[in-house]
């Protein structure tokens, strides 16, 4: 399965302090997100497998290691609510 975040021209995206509110045209919807899903949201870009989107995240921000439960997790969250395709 790949991922891929909804396309950039429907989503305003505002940084207020430690949050990301995102006002999500196709759905109306503002989603009030903390890290780590603004930054998922920005490594997909394109569409990536679970794999790939670890590998990414392992190497922007220098990780040790992403568990693929909780990215898993998160990329469930960000599906379900609307910012986020899986194909």
């Amino acid at each position: 399965m790949r991922y891929c975040a909804a396309i950039a021209a429907t989503l305003r995206v505002v940084a207020f302090d430690d949050l990301t509110l995102i006002y999500h045209r196709a759905s109306g919807i503002t989603h009030v997100l903390a890290s780590p899903a603004p930054e998922l949201l920005a490594a997909l870009t394109e569409p990536l497998t679970l794999a790939e989107l670890r590998a990414r995240l392992v190497a922007e921000f220098e990780l040790a290691d992403a568990a693929d439960g909780a990215l898993q997790a998160r990329l469930d969250e960000l599906v379900a609510a609307g910012l986020v395709t899986a194909a």
